[in-house]
């Protein structure tokens, strides 16, 4: 069984996602505890929290204001602070290992009872959960990004986790202001298995001169009504993020999903999208 009454929620990870997380979770009224492995982590978390807050607040859309929602939110380097949480939600590197230790600390600490869920967005859930002694428990809530402005989350479930399990992770979802779609425990899910392939195609028609970036990304908005173009999508991503999924979907599903070449290149140079102000577009 899993612990269905949820009044303090627990948050691995502070950066992008983590603070995403939080931030909807306090928003919704939930006690929050975000951890992460440094303190300057866990600054920096709040940081992104408070300019988030600031912008949807100039929007007239929060129902409470910015320092209600702040105060919500508990921040802490100490694993062991995650214990009274009554679920968890990790949103760690999506490295199969560190995840994986994540996990481990937090079955150390936390009771049997408490869902543990995972932000991961290829990684197999029946493997992070594979070293667990309750891996029953062990959900995908995969968020999409950024967390408080996107309506929609993917729940995985792994070979092991119960409908329990997976019932409360949709509910969650729903109290969080989210809609769900479903997903088997397979490479990419539902999101990026079809996700980046189409970011990797615009990146190579612009690389082989099919059309400029701004066109190409244009040609998808206007054309299929998505609201950014697989360039532009990209660069909000982050694209070592967008290289990373790639890549984990090429080992596992073979050479339609083999990166493009101009993602590696910008990756190299360091060129990253948004948050480095370069990608394929400049950004102030």
């Amino acid at each position: 069984m899993v612990r269905d009454q949820l009044e303090r929620l627990g948050v691995v990870g502070a950066g992008t996602m983590g603070s995403g997380i939080a931030q909807v979770a306090a928003a919704a009224g939930y006690d929050v505890v975000m951890r992460d492995i440094e303190a300057e982590f866990v600054e920096s978390g709040f940081e992104t929290i408070d300019d988030s807050l600031s912008r949807l607040e100039s929007r007239d859309a929060l129902e409470d204001d910015p320092e209600t929602i702040r105060g919500r939110i508990e921040g802490t380097t100490a694993v062991g602070d995650l214990a009274d949480c009554d679920l968890v939600v990790e949103a760690a590197l999506e490295e199969l290992d560190v995840k994986r230790e994540v996990f481990a600390d937090l079955e150390r600490v936390c009771d049997a009872d408490i869902l543990l869920a995972t932000n991961t967005s290829t990684l197999s859930i029946t493997s992070i959960a594979s070293a667990l002694e309750h891996p029953e428990r062990v959900v995908g809530l995969h968020f999409m990004n950024p967390v408080p402005v996107m309506e929609g989350v993917e729940v995985i479930v792994g070979e092991k986790t119960t409908d329990e399990a997976t019932a409360l992770a949709h509910d969650l979802a729903a109290e969080l202001g989210k809609t769900t779609w479903e997903s088997d425990d397979k490479p990419g899910f539902v999101t990026n298995r079809i996700l980046m392939p189409w970011i990797n195609e615009g990146i190579r028609a612009y690389d082989e001169g099919v059309a400029t970036k701004e066109d190409i990304d244009a040609g998808m908005e206007l054309g299929t009504n998505v609201p950014m173009g697989p360039l532009t999508l990209a660069d909000h991503i982050g694209l070592d993020i967008c290289l990373h999924a790639s890549e984990t979907l090429h080992e596992e599903l073979g050479d339609r999903y083999k990166p493009a070449y101009l993602l590696k290149r910008k990756v190299e140079a360091g060129d990253l999208g948004k948050k480095t102000g370069e990608g394929f577009y400049e950004y102030e």
